[in-house]
């Protein structure tokens, strides 16, 4: 009886630790866990925001990394009147559609994103078909951070 009671307790407790290590998104705004859910490489999320300079709407699409260590902008979509944006064939495919200039294929790797809800940029994130438009709900300077880390971890951190 013993022996049974000790092997089901391990395997509760194998089954939980495989649970709570499960890499997961985690996104955090103005002292509150805005979002956390489990992620895979190729996990798809975007930043939107106004240009500060063209006051011109900007998209940078990324995706969790294939080690889920953390992103890879992987293209940008925006509006430009020539000043301020990525406009060079060197950083990856340029090419316009439409009214769009798109950068594809830069390959930028960043181990967290930390964003400021500025002022008139509408700073929005989406993520996991889900859409959070931060500058709605947070003063301008508020900082947002988007990390990949274990369950538990996110779990349990404070900011």
């Amino acid at each position: 009886m013993q022996k049974e009671f000790l092997l089901c307790g391990l395997g509760l407790f194998l089954a939980l630790w495989q649970i709570l290590t499960l890499p997961c998104i985690v996104v955090r705004a103005g002292g509150e866990r805005l979002y956390i859910g489990e992620v895979a490489a190729g996990f798809p999320l975007s930043i939107r925001f106004i240009h500060s300079v063209q006051k011109t709407p900007v998209e940078e699409y990324l995706a969790v990394d294939e080690a889920r260590q953390g992103f890879l902008l992987t293209a940008t979509k925006y509006q430009s009147f020539g000043v301020g944006l990525p406009f060079d064939a060197a950083e990856g495919e340029f090419h316009q559609e439409g009214d769009y200039f798109w950068l594809r294929g830069q390959e930028r790797r960043y181990p967290k994103l930390a964003l400021r809800v500025g002022v008139g940029t509408e700073l929005t994130l989406s993520l996991a078909g889900k859409k959070f438009p931060l500058y709605e709900k947070y003063q301008p300077g508020t900082l947002v951070t988007v990390e990949l880390m274990p369950l538990w971890k996110g779990l349990v951190m404070d900011e």
